[in-house]
């Protein structure tokens, strides 16, 4: 389903403890899959209640490159209003982290 050129990432974070994502999982997550090569995010998949809000934030992902992190923070403010938006920008945030690390090693 996915090239060899692809990798998993998850990113993670908390969010208020009356979501019931917080209820559900103990956690908010991301999970990218990412084209080394360019640098984009090809799948998109997050520990949502709500199957309409994993589609949603898929859509916000899928095409862009992970390297731009204050574009999709700003994509993020300006479009998800959803009780988990701050988890979300620090999920982001997360995998940006732990896909850098990969590429420096």
């Amino acid at each position: 389903m996915f090239q060899p050129n692809t990798v998993y990432i998850i990113g993670d974070s908390k969010t208020s403890l009356n979501n019931p994502i917080m209820q559900k999982y103990n956690g908010f997550f991301i999970g990218l899959v990412i084209d080394r090569d360019t640098d984009r995010i090809v799948d998109a998949e997050c520990s949502a209640t709500i199957a309409l809000t994993s589609l949603f934030i898929k859509s916000l992902f899928v095409g862009k490159s992970i390297l731009e992190v204050d574009r999709m923070i700003e994509e993020i403010e300006h479009r998800y209003f959803g009780s988990s938006q701050k988890a979300l920008m620090v999920a982001f945030k997360n995998a940006n982290i732990k896909y850098t690390q990969i590429l420096n090693k």
